[in-house]
This record gives structure tokens, sequence and C-alpha cells, in this order.
């Protein structure tokens, strides 16, 4: 009898312990995205290490050759943010880009280089990784396209293994614009209009090589979908992503990742969520989002499913395969990390 009541004292002991255990262990973090495509977020990913430095809308990023993360905001205190993948502010600089909008990184002959579009000085640079300023392009005037300057306002940039520089007017004319390597304009293909080979809202552009081809890949954000482009400005295909309007697009290995701005006709700063592609260009993954859907081959329409983030305007993929999300007229937050699981 005295062995049957230690082991039922024993047992309500151990139960006692578990429950609380239970009651303080740490809580698991959420888990978004689908697929083979999922994410942790930390939404203090810069904030927990209190930076002296500020943000206004943060609006791109990229990697460098050093695996460096730098961030595009328009706060003219300091333009650009150089990171490491803690979140640790390293290096800052830039007071002069208060429409910083568009960042691109080109490696050229061993050496980093940064393209920069300003919206409100409608001019884009060519920058070193520490600031100085290489070349300006103004608004091609020459061209006939533009009757002033101020029509001109490029939001990104593509630059070529030659150098030439592809620049989307997206909040312009929505000009696709070919210059070479010194500036000097060689053609332009797009512009508004009706017709698939015209674009609204050219927000963003890229180079997509997955298929051996050196093609452009050109954000229709209006429209919902990317459009694939020749070099040369003549069409060849289009990706719908209906429910989406999408920024940029953004390739690491096979895949196409996209911050979705918010979706058509749903509230601007409660609907956005960020879309990836793979290699076939269906979508696979939607954090924040819903699940992607296809019914025939079509996909169906999607939107943002959990609150996380408020006008994802671009996101960053590092070499660890995690995700950094830029967002824009958000409350002046630093950028998230999504951590891949």
């Amino acid at each position: 009898m005295k062995r049957r009541a230690f082991l039922q004292k024993s047992a309500v002991i151990s139960s006692s312990f578990m429950i609380m255990h239970d009651l303080f262990a740490k809580p698991q973090a959420t888990i978004y995205g689908h697929n083979n495509m999922r994410y942790s977020l930390d939404k203090s990913w810069v904030t927990q290490h209190s930076p002296s430095v500020g943000v206004n809308d943060c609006h791109e990023m990229v990697q460098d050759s050093k695996g460096r993360i730098i961030l595009l905001t328009n706060e003219v205190k300091n333009n650009i943010l150089v990171l490491n993948k803690d979140g640790r502010v390293i290096d800052s600089w830039g007071h002069t880009f208060p429409g910083g909008h568009g960042l691109t990184l080109h490696h050229e002959n061993g050496t980093d280089f940064l393209y920069i579009t300003d919206t409100e000085k409608h001019q884009v640079y060519k920058t070193t990784m520490a600031g100085d300023i290489l070349l300006t392009i103004d608004a091609p005037m020459d061209s006939g396209l533009y009757s002033k300057s101020a029509d001109f306002v490029p939001t990104e940039t593509a630059v070529d293994n030659n150098g030439d520089i592809f620049i989307a007017d997206g909040y312009g004319k929505q000009h696709i614009l070919h210059y070479n390597s010194k500036g000097e304009l060689l053609n332009h293909f797009g512009g508004r209009g009706e017709g698939d080979i015209h674009l609204d809202n050219a927000h963003g552009i890229c180079f997509d090589r997955r298929n051996g081809r050196n093609t452009l890949l050109i954000t229709d954000r209006t429209r919902n979908c990317f459009k694939r482009f020749e070099t040369s400005g003549k069409l060849i295909d289009k990706i719908q992503l209906p429910g989406a309007c999408v920024c940029r697009p953004v390739i690491k290995g096979d895949h196409i990742y996209a911050a979705v701005l918010r979706s058509p006709g749903m509230d601007i700063a409660d609907s956005g969520f960020v879309t990836i592609l793979d290699k076939h260009n269906k979508v696979i993954s939607n954090v924040g989002g819903t699940k992607p859907s296809y019914i025939n081959g079509v996909l169906q329409k999607m939107q943002q499913e959990a609150a996380i983030f408020a006008h994802p305007h671009d996101v960053c993929v590092d070499d660890d395969d995690n995700v950094y999300v830029a967002q824009w007229a958000s409350g002046k937050v630093f950028p998230y990390k999504l951590t891949r699981v």
C-alpha cells in the first residue's frame, strides 16, 4: 500500500511538473508559406541592435559579393544602410536621394557597383559601394518620348553582362529605355497603352537567364503579371498573377521571388504578402498569403491571409535562402527577415 501511494504521489508531481513546463515553455514560432518554401518571421531583425540610424520608406535591398545586405531608403540622413545578416548596421552613406527607389547591384570586372533610381530627382545613378557617383542618366529629352523631364520617373534598372543598362520608367511614361554602359540611349520599347506589348506600372525589371536565354522579366503591376521580353523589346510571354500587384521580380536559383504590395480592390495597407514561383513559373508559396491553387492549369486569385506585412515593396534573398522584406509606407519600420525552415 505504501508503494502504491508513493507511485500515485510521484505521478501527480510528474504531471504537475509537465503542466508547469508547458505553461512556461517558449512558444513555437509561427511558420508562414507553403510547400518547401516555408519561413519563420523576425520583425526585430535590425531593431534588436538599437541602431543609431533611421529609415523612412524601405524601398529595395540587395546582397553584395561580401555577403552584406544593402538597403536603400529615401531617408536622406542615410540613404544606404549596409548590414550584416544578423541585422547589425555596419555602415551608412548617402544624403542626396530624396526619391531613392530602385537598387540594383552589378558585378563588373571583379568589382561591385550600385545603380540607384530617384523618382523625385528623375535620374538614375551608377555608384561605387562607398557612394561615389560615376554616371548620371537624366530624362532622355532628345528621344522625343518626353515633353518635360518630370515625366521621367524611373523605378528600376537591370544591367547586362556587357554593361548595357535597361531602365524601367515605372512611375512615368512606362518605357523601357536601353542604354549602353556610357549612358547613351540605344533603344526603347513598352510605353503606356493597350495590348500586351505595353506596360502599366512597369515597377521592376531584371534579367532572367534560367532557361539559357538572356531575357528581361518586367513587372506590369496594374495588370497583375510579369512580362518577358527579348532585349530587343520583342514580347515573349507573360506570367499571370491574379490578385497580386507585384513589385520587382528577384531571381535566385530556379525561383522568382516578389513582394506583393497589395491586392487590387483591397485596402492598400492590409493586403500585401510575398509570392514565390518555381522554375516553371508556377506559384508554389505565398508568405502571408493564401495557398496557391491551380484549376485546369489556371492560377486562382491570391490574397493576404496573415496580416504580417504592410506594403511589402521588395525582397532580397541571401546566400542561405533567407528572405528580407523591405516595406513602403509602413510606419518607418526596418525590413523583416524570413528564415527558411
